[in-house]
């Protein structure tokens, strides 16, 4: 068995910002979740064509804002005038698609702490995984540390990077090697071990749903800090615990509260 520091942050994330509750990835979602007492979130960015990375989960426009076609061929400026709100509840309307410094200004002044998942962009993955995580270096340049990105040495201040993207944790770790990674999977592979290694991440990301209670303590015993995505009935979060999971994101904040571990 391999021995690693006890989880530092949250243990329950709303999930892209204020869960089924407001217009995921934005400020306005972000703040639904701290209204409900949330002080972490997950949500999602990937790049606009003029390299800027913004808070969105597709890599279309049409399901979340008023506008369509893919995200990568407008311009900050340009999403910036859509309504990414409208489309939920009309209370909403008028919400824009925020970047990623603004959203990260808001959770910093808040006090809440982001698990970033960098969206995959084929062709393209290892760069936009540079790009953002430069970004997002800057914007915590203040709590960043050398080797950031070891368990031991993880400053809980600093937000956790993740992605299904192999080839975008490569670039994120060239692009902010002071920033922590999380590698997601929607089952976990028989390599887990080797890979988790390999990109020199401090924690797998799976999905409750295929995850097994033998995975768990496999995962655990190897001393990897494990999450899971999206979690939203409270029987299954407890089991979830039970088996040793440190943390999981829910899009029912108003049922699986911030201290429900």
């Amino acid at each position: 068995m391999s021995v690693r520091p006890t989880w530092p942050y949250a243990r329950v994330l709303a999930h892209r910002g204020g869960g089924t509750l407001a217009p995921e990835n934005t400020i306005a979602a972000i703040e639904v979740g701290r209204a409900h007492g949330f002080r972490a979130v997950e949500f999602d960015t990937r790049l606009t064509r003029d390299d800027v990375p913004v808070l969105i989960h597709d890599a279309t426009l049409g399901r979340t804002t008023s506008g369509s076609g893919p995200v990568a061929a407008r311009t900050a400026a340009e999403l910036a005038r859509l309504d990414a709100g409208g489309w939920y509840a009309p209370r909403f309307a008028g919400t824009p698609v925020p970047t990623l410094a603004d959203a990260i200004a808001h959770c910093r002044a808040h006090g809440i702490w982001p698990n970033v998942e960098i969206k995959r962009v084929r062709g393209d993955e290892e760069r936009v995984g540079e790009v953002v995580a430069r970004a997002l270096a800057g914007l915590y340049r203040d709590v960043l540390r050398v080797n950031g990105d070891r368990a031991d040495n993880v400053d809980p201040r600093a937000p956790l990077l993740s992605s299904f993207s192999r080839a975008a944790l490569v670039g994120a770790r060239r692009g902010a090697p002071g920033l922590p990674r999380g590698w997601l999977v929607k089952a976990v592979p028989p390599d887990w071990r080797e890979e988790v290694a390999a990109l020199g991440c401090v924690s797998l990301h799976a999905d409750h749903e295929t995850l097994t209670p033998a995975q768990a303590r496999a995962i655990k015993d190897a001393g990897c800090w494990l999450f899971c995505y999206t979690v939203d009935d409270p029987v299954r979060a407890r089991a979830i615990l039970d088996w040793g999971v440190d943390a999981f994101c829910t899009d029912r904040i108003d049922v699986i509260g911030p201290h429900f571990a």
